[in-house]
């Protein structure tokens, strides 16, 4: 599995999420290469979860009325995977020839992954030496199921793309938001089911997770406690957040429990990665998707961990004019996983 690698100008980036689709095409040998598309269609209800017939293809006609939309130059696609489908960990294994190595990995995954290894895709990609036991190496492992990984290769085939790779969402969102340098640094995205987290160290995953807690917890907990309809818990959420001097409070009282419940399980990933790595220090966050446009959580994140904080560009490592950056800007916290598929090695 290639990680963090340049990648070739003959494909692009597509992000199938839980509310819209969306692609990025990028061009270019150099880093960063150019911005050749962006674009995005909005999603109904659960299509992109469903895995109902006529879901499918309405899921598919949409992808492909998007691409013809978008001009986009190849058939070439990587595809990204979304959290709710795939296990990724990281695991110590032994020192073996490279020969070894790859079966080594996958009877030690039969252990660890939470389904059948003959009903599972795996892959795997070295990290480097292990801190916990010097005599083994690192390994960022993934699986995912060969149904979930056939149904979409299926639908992606029959609108005529040619799928080079598939990878986790918060990998490809890493690759997009990372900043350049090596320090530790954590990447959270809010989605509308879950928030992804991510920790880099040396540029590369050390430690990935999901949590069940997102947008629409959040909106559900104020819908609830405010004792108003849905709509209008989320206008609310995203315009007065976590303040607690506007509207007395109140916004901020309704949700205050759902966020403690999304901090608490932030907490105990960054001890767990600063117990394994006890020689790396995390002090740097980046937020995106709703985290980043939820009021006064980026602060509200800064305090709770004592780190600084940074709102997520999904075009930080790719090429634009200065007359897009607003436009772009206004798109960013939507983009981070398009752009980081588009940013891949197609090898």
């Amino acid at each position: 599995m290639s990680i963090f690698d340049a990648g070739h100008a003959d494909f692009f980036g597509l992000d199938i999420g839980s509310t819209a689709v969306r692609l990025v095409e990028l061009r270019g040998n150099t880093v960063p290469k150019a911005l050749l598309k962006y674009a995005y269609v909005p999603l109904e209800g659960n299509l992109s979860l469903s895995e109902a017939k006529g879901d499918q293809q309405k899921l598919a006609k949409l992808i492909a009325q998007l691409v013809a939309q978008a001009k986009v130059g190849t058939k070439n696609v990587a595809v990204g995977i979304p959290s709710s489908r795939v296990f990724t960990t990281v695991a110590d294994a032994d020192r073996l020839p490279n020969s070894e190595l790859d079966q080594a990995i996958r009877y030690q995954a039969d252990s660890l992954i939470p389904t059948p290894l003959a009903e599972s895709k795996i892959d795997w990609a070295l990290i480097g030496d292990s801190e916990v036991d010097k005599t083994k190496q690192e390994v960022l492992l993934t699986s995912v199921p060969n149904k979930f990984i056939e149904g979409r290769l299926d639908l992606l085939e029959s609108i005529g793309l040619n799928v080079i790779a598939f990878e986790p969402d918060n990998l490809a969102m890493a690759r997009a938001l990372a900043a350049p340098d090596a320090e530790p640094q954590l990447i959270l995205d809010m989605g509308r089911l879950s928030t992804d987290l991510v920790i880099l160290r040396n540029g590369v995953p050390s430690l990935t997770r999901s949590i069940p807690t997102g947008v629409e917890a959040i909106v559900r907990a104020a819908t609830q406690n405010l004792n108003i309809d849905a709509k209008q818990a989320e206008q609310f959420v995203f315009k007065f957040g976590l303040s607690k001097d506007k509207l007395e409070g109140q916004v901020f009282q309704s949700i205050n429990s759902t966020i403690d419940l999304l901090t608490a399980e932030i907490e105990k990933s960054i001890k767990f990665f600063q117990t394994r790595y006890s020689s790396s220090k995390l002090e740097h966050i980046i937020v995106s998707g709703g985290a980043s446009v939820l009021p006064e959580f980026p602060l509200y994140v800064a305090n709770k961990f004592g780190m600084s904080v940074e709102i997520g560009n999904a075009w930080r490592n790719v090429g634009f004019s200065l007359e897009r950056q607003n436009e772009l800007a206004a798109v960013s916290n939507q983009f981070g996983v398009a752009a980081g598929l588009a940013q891949r090695s197609a090898s």
